[in-house]
């Protein structure tokens, strides 16, 4: 018992196992309970999450001093390249094996996701600020007080990142499995989940593939450069994986991510900063997924693949979707619009569209949680290190 519960790898998979089983053979009222606990546990978590931002962010780069900026523009820039490479990646792969894997496949007839139950009541508790507004004004606070020698704002921001720093370990982490276990059930109960699984296999099954090939590569950059093992390391970050695909959102997974990548050796400032950062721009999992999907679909329907507008659509997909990282499904919600506009898919098209990448969006998710543990072993290898040295 004592390894259970000390070991939140196996309470997540456990969750997932759980709430599948139990989904298909507990009644609606049941159900409904745990819908109703995801509903609350939700809106805590929207409400808590851009005070996570603040919390870690601005300490992180108050107390990384003039090296702050730096350290920021190039986290942006790298976890950018790595979506990119992921997007035009999954293009590659898609226009080359999706023409014979779907060959006289249609999916005119797939049938509409089930609807989620009901909670049985809501409490709206509306955040103090959305996410982009809490990482502006992070970065804009933390590189102020960076600048300003024994700073009494950058005193109250580490008072204030020891209360988040409780809030994580003593109420999101410890419910996170419930939470998930919740989810499962859900879509277990509605019938959902194997919906579209069986209409949508083949895609799943490449786009699953790419994602393992994708975290790889990034790691085993990481590792080349940081001159560490890069399959340890990938191992070390499973439990972020495994939480995130229940959580289906990379902020909500901050606390674990944050926890595995201490694991591997990154630097608390360095961890504190990237981490967070990431968890909102870092968006190659996704990125890979809504790219093959999109191909996937105008393979099946007949339409037009240009390389021209797919390049200008990838370019796009890394800034759009940043609007809405902790919000599981969020990616697409927010890539919808320039799916219509620069691919021209159809409301019905964009229907199929929403419906295949919800089928996957854990995974998108958990590749890019996953990936963000690269990004902060270069990050360490190129600032850790430094700031060590002066001081």
């Amino acid at each position: 018992m004592n390894f259970i519960k000390n070991n939140l790898l196996v309470q997540v998979v456990l969750a997932i196992l759980l709430g599948i089983l139990l989904g298909e053979y507990l009644p609606e009222s049941i159900v409904r309970i745990f819908t109703t606990f995801n509903t609350l546990f939700s809106e805590y978590l929207n409400f808590a999450i851009p005070l996570i931002i603040l919390g870690l962010i601005i300490p992180a780069i108050g107390s990384l001093g003039s090296q702050a900026g730096k350290l920021v523009g190039i986290t942006a820039l790298v976890a950018y390249i790595s979506t990119l490479i992921a997007g035009f990646s999954s293009y590659g792969i898609s226009t080359a094996v999706f023409p014979g894997l779907l060959k006289n496949q249609n999916l005119e007839q797939m049938a509409e996701s089930a609807a989620k139950l009901s909670p049985y009541f809501t409490i709206s508790v509306p955040p103090l600020m959305d996410v982009m507004t809490a990482l502006f004004l992070a970065f804009i606070i933390g590189v102020g007080v960076a600048q300003i020698k024994n700073s009494t704002l950058l005193n109250a921001a580490l008072d204030f990142e020891i209360i988040m720093s409780n809030l994580i370990q003593k109420t999101l982490i410890p419910l996170l499995p419930l939470f998930i276990f919740g989810i499962f059930m859900n879509i277990a109960y509605t019938g959902e989940v194997y919906t579209i699984l069986n209409v949508f296999i083949k895609i799943i099954g490449v786009i699953f593939v790419m994602h393992i090939a994708i975290l790889v590569f990034q790691f085993v950059i990481a590792g080349a450069v940081s001159k560490r093992n890069p399959f340890t390391m990938l191992k070390t970050m499973l439990p972020a994986y495994f939480t995130a695909l229940g959580t289906q959102s990379s902020a909500a997974t901050i606390p674990v991510t944050l926890e595995q990548v201490r694991k591997i050796g990154i630097s608390e400032d360095i961890a504190k900063l990237v981490v967070p950062l990431c968890a909102t721009i870092h968006l190659s999992g996704s990125t890979l997924k809504i790219v093959a999907c999109c191909i996937a679909l105008m393979l099946i329907q007949g339409m037009p693949i240009e390389i021209g507008a797919f390049s200008g659509f990838i370019c796009m997909l890394g800034i759009a979707m940043v609007a809405a990282p902790g919000v599981p499904g969020g990616a697409i919600m927010a890539a919808i619009g320039i799916i219509g506009s620069m691919l021209g898919f159809n409301e019905a098209n964009q229907a199929l569209m929403i419906s295949l990448y919800i089928a996957m969006d854990s995974f998108g998710t958990a590749c890019n949680v996953t990936g963000d543990g690269a990004i902060t072993v270069l990050m360490d290898h190129w600032f850790g290190k430094k700031k060590a040295s002066n001081t």
